[in-house]
């Protein structure tokens, strides 16, 4: 056999063929082998404790703002790392942190202290100020995050937004 036959047209277009097919094999399997094996390496990242600051920097009987940082955010991420919650200190090391998240479509609620209501401006959800449903389409409550006191800061457990799914 001389060199020429070995080397044909059709023997290097099925060689490249089976190489290209190859690629694109490992391409396609690369993503499901990482989706098999994520039960086995899943970390408990999202069940961080953030602190959101003093314990005196909430007053008794008030509702403020607060905000952290995603615990597995990147420094690329920017501004949409930032997260907001409505801290309510009810008495002493008592109390309730929702999500700023409205039940309904997650539009951001608000607080009104003269009627100590939480509104959502997009379709006029109101909660009272236990985050319970007051009136409009919310189906339920505002949603909370599990929270602490810990060396005279509050903390709570971030990472994911509170659902019905997260509680305990």
């Amino acid at each position: 056999m001389s060199e020429e036959q070995k080397f044909s047209r059709r023997t290097l277009l099925f060689k490249l063929g089976i190489l290209i097919n190859t690629i694109v094999a490992v391409i396609v399997a690369v993503p499901v082998v990482g989706y098999l094996l994520s039960p086995l390496l899943k970390t408990d990242r999202y069940l961080s404790w953030i602190s959101l600051g003093d314990i005196g920097d909430f007053p008794e009987g008030q509702t403020r703002l607060a905000g952290f940082r995603s615990p597995f955010g990147s420094a690329w991420d920017g501004a949409t790392d930032e997260t907001a919650c409505w801290v309510r200190r009810i008495q002493g090391n008592q109390f309730q942190v929702f999500a700023v998240d409205c039940a309904h479509l997650g539009c951001p609620v608000r607080w009104f202290p003269q009627s100590e209501l939480f509104m959502c401006p997009c379709h006029g959800g109101v909660y009272y100020a236990d985050g319970s449903r007051a009136a409009g389409p919310p189906p339920r409550g505002l949603f909370e995050y599990p929270w602490k006191v810990q060396g005279g800061k509050l903390m709570i457990q971030a990472g994911q937004l509170p659902t019905l799914s997260t509680r305990a």
